[in-house]
């Protein structure tokens, strides 16, 4: 996918050039930037008195937004994108490292997370974004195209943002975990709803999917150094694919 080539492929030469590093095409990690297996973290959990903060901060930020503002009036390059800048900060990280040839995004909404996930791909210069809207459940035809897609495509990251409801979700993961390729992520968004620590009046949504998933197969770990930005609107939903 080629999405604003002349304007991004210059910011990414000059900014590259700028820090001495290559450009174009053949683009490569400066040294020192590989990340090892995910582990525990070697901060303390925070106190009491931190935990309330960085949750309180939380739900007056996502109640913000259903307001209409902060996530709900959050933008990129003009189009709406719901989603926390942290997490997208988060993205970007992600995408630099795996350089992966295929993400898979379930849950299009207004195109905004798939379009700056394919502006980092052409800016990185590898990888394209496979975007599917919610529609009726299983859908067994689309999954299978898209696993067409992923063959021959190298390193997979999936990214799960449709119907937030378990029994959907937890089939989605079921469905879309075989594409993921070891050490890529499988990225299930939104689990800090049904009291985590947001809208507790949800029900049983993403964050217990996730839960249920993890306790039927060991492929997959949790890793929450990509919570280190202290609150993600992802909490415990960054799967990374064991080996």
């Amino acid at each position: 996918m080629s999405l604003l080539p002349i304007r991004v492929r210059r910011l990414r030469d000059r900014t590259c050039a700028s820090q001495g590093l290559p450009t174009g095409p053949d683009l490569q990690r400066p040294s020192g930037q590989e990340h090892g297996p995910p582990g525990p973290s070697t901060t303390e959990s925070p106190s009491t008195d931190r935990a309330q903060v960085i949750d309180g901060f939380h739900k007056l930020y996502y109640e913000t937004g259903e307001a209409g503002g902060t996530w709900k009036d959050t933008t990129f390059l003009g189009v709406s994108t719901w989603k926390s800048p942290l997490d997208l900060w988060v993205y970007q990280e992600l995408l630099w490292e795996l350089r992966p040839g295929l993400i898979v995004e379930t849950g299009t909404a207004h195109g905004g997370s798939a379009l700056y996930l394919a502006t980092l791909c052409e800016t990185i210069g590898t990888g394209e974004v496979v975007s599917v809207d919610i529609g009726e459940w299983p859908d067994r035809p689309v999954v299978a195209q898209v696993a067409e897609r992923a063959k021959g495509a190298g390193t997979v990251l999936v990214v799960l943002d449709s119907d937030h409801s378990r029994d959907h979700v937890l089939a989605e993961l079921r469905a879309y975990a075989p594409l993921v390729t070891p050490g890529s992520y499988l990225v299930v968004e939104d689990t800090n709803i049904n009291g985590h620590p947001v809208y507790e009046a949800f029900g049983p949504g993403p964050m217990e999917a996730v839960q249920d998933f993890l306790k039927e197969r060991d492929d997959f770990e949790v890793d929450r150094t990509r919570e280190r930005f202290l609150f993600s609107f992802n909490p415990g939903g960054w799967l990374r694919k064991r080996g």
